[in-house]
């Protein structure tokens, strides 16, 4: 299929259809964007593909709507948008063409459709309200944010709409490019991780190369013994505990109490570990001057957090 046009509805833009343009553009460089309600711009032809706009879905014929009756579904029955049905016939596409080894090509496209996709999806179909989820945050969800782009209602000027909409573009492929190599990297980094827990045996001190995200190879790894990581990081070194989920802030251990808030000869006083610089009040991450001071210091953690849990089970 020789696409030179890609084709969605004009006026009013929402987060969608911008983030579906996202990703044709990469995949289609050379088409031109045009923004139309005219029957023949919209009706499928071989030199189109048309989202958002059309009243029908069928992807033989390169058309993506979701707004005719009968629209579609996804297998567990939430609604789609046009940002929905072009992740499901261009995302691995659109993954391959961003470097996305093969072999990562599925989760990663699955992760961002649950992650990203999907909320989009929600939203735009008024499935889900980001007044009612979002609390004091609700103006800071993507989709809002990416509307908020539009031109103001009393902005009559010749072609404002358009031009809002190639920023908005601009904008709202900066956030799926970053998102992507978020997860790329999170991909990446599971490997390195899983060979450090393999070398860290029974110790409860998980010791990584650099800094990286690691909790999702922690938990696949059922390193359920792991109570605290270490890594160098510029000239420090940093000892971090190991959150109990993605959400919130709970950790299997904290750093120890008397050395929370204190720096430098404070911190090393409390501690007793000669290079010890800094202790976040929140106890969930400290940071010393060599690798030597940040093992004794993690080894202090260890056993304090240990004890702790034998009284607790007293």
């Amino acid at each position: 299929m020789s696409v030179a046009y890609l084709v969605t509805h004009s006026g009013g833009f929402h987060a969608d259809e911008l983030l579906s343009s996202v990703i044709l553009t990469r995949l289609y460089p050379g088409a031109q964007i045009l923004r139309s309600r005219d029957p023949k711009v919209i009706t499928p032809a071989a030199d189109r593909l048309i989202y958002d706009v059309g009243r029908d879905y069928d992807a033989a014929r390169g058309i993506f709507d979701h707004h005719q009756k009968d629209a579609p579904l996804r297998e567990d029955g939430q609604p789609y948008s046009s940002f929905g049905l072009i992740w499901r016939h261009f995302g691995h596409d659109y993954l391959r063409a961003s470097g996305v080894p093969e072999a990562e090509i599925a989760a990663i496209h699955a992760s961002f459709d649950r992650r990203f996709v999907l909320p989009v999806d929600l939203t735009d179909n008024g499935a889900t309200d980001p007044g009612e989820t979002g609390g004091p945050l609700a103006d800071l969800t993507l989709p809002v944010l990416l509307e908020s782009l539009k031109p103001v209602f009393d902005d009559r000027s010749e072609g404002a709409e358009d031009r809002a909409f190639h920023t908005a573009l601009g904008i709202a492929r900066a956030f799926v490019e970053a998102a992507i190599r978020r997860k790329a990297a999170r991909a990446r980094a599971d490997g390195v991780v899983m060979a450090a827990i393999a070398a860290a045996g029974s110790s409860a001190v998980l010791e990584l190369p650099q800094g990286m995200p690691f909790r999702s190879a922690v938990v696949k790894a059922k390193a359920d013994h792991l109570l605290f990581v270490v890594h160098p990081r510029d000239k420090d070194w940093t000892l971090t505990g190991i959150r109990l989920s993605d959400e919130g802030f709970e950790q299997r251990a904290d750093l120890p109490a008397a050395w929370a808030g204190l720096t430098d000869h404070e911190l090393e006083a409390a501690s007793g570990v000669k290079g010890a610089k800094f202790c976040h009040n929140g106890r969930f991450i400290a940071v010393a001057a060599s690798r030597e001071a940040i093992l004794a210091m993690a080894g202090l953690a260890v056993a304090e957090a240990q004890a702790a849990a034998v009284a607790e089970a007293i």
